[in-house]
């Protein structure tokens, strides 16, 4: 069987390894370390480091997740599904959210456009694969509604 070779960076350095190559939430952190091959409380430690030395922060990371998501065209409830996922904390997603205000009917509107090119759907059939669509990518019933009806309004 496999056996995982100890690890030969401190808990601190590869923390701090990876903090290098983008913002990562505590637990994903958590998680990578983990996955490493380290223990709970050398862990700890080096979040704790990092929380010290403001190199980890929850709503830097999201506002970045956000920022992220919103050029990928995602919509706020996709965005939220993901920050949770990521147990990020109700208040920082909110937080987040204000700090990086959005339209997101003109975000619907444009993702609409750039998937289906301003063609209005001919029958019920293919609406319905264009709402699914958007729903998918986290848009809400009024959003998606905006944006596939104000598309040849142009």
């Amino acid at each position: 069987m496999f056996q995982r070779k100890p690890p030969t960076l401190s808990s601190k350095e590869a923390a701090i390894q990876l903090l290098s190559r983008r913002d990562h939430g505590e637990y994903e952190m958590y998680q990578k370390l983990s996955l490493k091959g380290y223990e709970d409380d050398a862990i700890q430690e080096a979040i704790n480091f990092c929380l010290d030395h403001n190199y980890l922060d929850d709503l830097r990371y999201a506002k970045s997740q956000v920022r992220q998501h919103v050029y990928k065209g995602h919509g706020e409830r996709r965005i939220r599904q993901e920050l949770n996922q990521k147990r990020v904390s109700e208040s920082v997603i909110e937080k987040a959210m204000e700090e990086e205000p959005q339209d997101w009917f003109e975000l619907a509107k444009s993702a609409a456009e750039k998937k289906f090119k301003g063609i209005k759907a001919k029958d019920q059939k293919e609406y319905a694969k264009q709402v699914r669509f958007l729903q998918y990518r986290g848009y809400s019933f009024e959003q998606i509604s905006y944006a596939l009806s104000s598309e040849s309004e142009d």
